[in-house]
């Protein structure tokens, strides 16, 4: 490898990454403070958060999943220089996106009233939990624009406004929370529920700031996107759906097996569930780190491709992988040698510490493997590569890691069920399965793109 070709990338790529990772920490923080500020006013009102967050999330991450098909139509298109194309796209974008964000909306009014009766919580928990839906989901339009411009100004490979308009959303986020959970300044106390509100101000305010910014930015007037008005044109919806339904089916998958095992753990405890839910927030938050390296090699690898250098591209992909391990070396050091102490920040019961520390051993092996699959599925986005992502993952996660993880977790057949240990060695073998499959999927691109030069 050469060394001066791989600081010179790896200096690109972090600079493109760290404003992603600083807005994926605050949009995680912000999670943060809905529970805090909720659980002020009581257990029942930070349960109703936590619910209504496991329902909201998997929808709004799938929509995100699917414009984040625009970042690699544009850092493609900007390698190519071709800027009028560039707003073209984001207009066909943006009506995808006001279309899903509309859609949620309705979603809600048509389920709420069938799914409502059928479902049985305690006291106030019900109640709670469907006003916080029903306030945030009018602020789905907002965040799904947002999105769409978002996605545009990465594609650019320009990422500080992400990191400026997710702080201006925490900004707006604390204190409307504090105005509509408390009912503070003539607003109504809505408990718990007024995050929902609190949440859906903030998804129209950084729209607007985001709109506000690019129309200012002189790095972004270069593709001219408030010049013209677009209608849409189907040709160019579908072929950006076709690019973006796999991505967002694949996070669809990754999010929704955690969540299933979650489930599968309830019979085990209630310290075993908590256990688990601790090791797995804390692994979340690790993982914004190779996830932001992998949004920025998809703008890199994007960018490469439309400039018809592939050669580029490849060494954009290997020096964010190399780059990826050496920080997972890092991180996996950090989780085993403050494990307990990370852990005692979530609870202070001693079985639970105990238990949840040992699964975060596990969790260390599987930072590897993680980072490897994230960022080739990053670089196969920047090559327009996204269906061979959605088959991988499936087959990784659901065929292979959840498979694994109910015969070891919940079954005598191979060893002695090993509960969460089971389904935490489970994910573990998928996400490796994933690597090895992406990377495999990443060389074959590779070459068909070399040949094809």
């Amino acid at each position: 490898m050469n060394l001066t070709s791989f600081f010179s990338h790896t200096k690109s790529l972090v600079k493109l990454a760290y404003p992603i990772l600083i807005a994926q920490l605050i949009q995680n923080l912000m999670g943060f403070v809905d529970i805090v500020m909720a659980g002020r006013v009581s257990a029942t009102d930070m349960a109703a958060v936590a619910v209504a967050n496991s329902i909201w999330l998997p929808l709004i991450l799938t929509v995100y999943g699917l414009i984040m098909a625009l970042a690699a139509i544009v850092s493609q298109l900007a390698g190519a220089k071709n800027y009028l194309a560039i707003s073209e796209q984001t207009y066909q974008t943006a009506w995808i996106a006001l279309t899903l964000g509309l859609s949620l909306i309705g979603l809600y009014y048509l389920l709420a009233p069938i799914i409502a009766p059928a479902i049985e919580l305690e006291g106030k928990l019900k109640p709670l939990l469907f006003d916080y839906l029903r306030y945030i989901v009018w602020g789905a339009p907002g965040y799904c624009l947002y999105l769409v411009l978002r996605n545009y100004s990465e594609g650019l490979s320009y990422t500080k406004p992400t990191m400026v308009i997710s702080i201006i959303g925490l900004l707006v986020n604390i204190p409307a929370n504090y105005i509509f959970i408390y009912g503070e300044f003539g607003a109504p106390a809505l408990g718990g529920a007024g995050c929902g509100v609190a949440t859906a101000l903030v998804y129209w305010a950084m729209f607007i700031s985001m709109t506000i910014y690019a129309f200012n930015s002189k790095v972004l007037k270069q593709t001219s996107l408030f010049d013209k008005f677009y209608w849409p044109d189907w040709q160019k919806i579908k072929h950006i759906l076709n690019l973006g339904i796999p991505i967002a089916l694949s996070l669809l998958f990754e999010v929704s097996l955690f969540a299933i095992v979650a489930i599968i753990l309830v019979p085990f405890g209630a310290e075993v569930v908590a256990s688990h839910q601790i090791a797995l927030n804390f692994s979340g938050l690790i993982f914004m780190v190779p996830l932001s390296l992998a949004m920025a090699t998809t703008i890199k690898v994007g960018y490469a491709i439309g400039h018809n250098n592939n050669k580029q591209a490849q060494d954009y992909t290997t020096h964010a992988i190399v780059l990826g391990l050496l920080l997972a070396v890092f991180t996996a050091t950090i989780t085993v040698l403050f494990r307990v102490p990370i852990v005692s920040i979530y609870t202070t019961e001693a079985p639970v510490i105990a238990l949840a520390a040992n699964i975060m051993l596990l969790a260390t092996l599987y930072q590897f493997s993680d980072t490897v699959q994230v960022v080739s599925a990053g670089a196969l986005r920047g090559y327009k590569d996204t269906k061979s992502i959605l088959y991988i993952t499936f087959v990784s996660y659901w065929l292979v890691g959840l498979s694994v993880g109910l015969i070891l977790g919940i079954t005598d057949w191979v060893v002695p069920k090993m509960g969460p240990y089971g389904f935490w060695i489970g994910f573990i073998i998928g996400l490796t399965t994933a690597a090895v499959l992406l990377a495999w999927r990443l060389k074959v691109i590779q070459r068909r793109f070399a040949l094809a030069s």
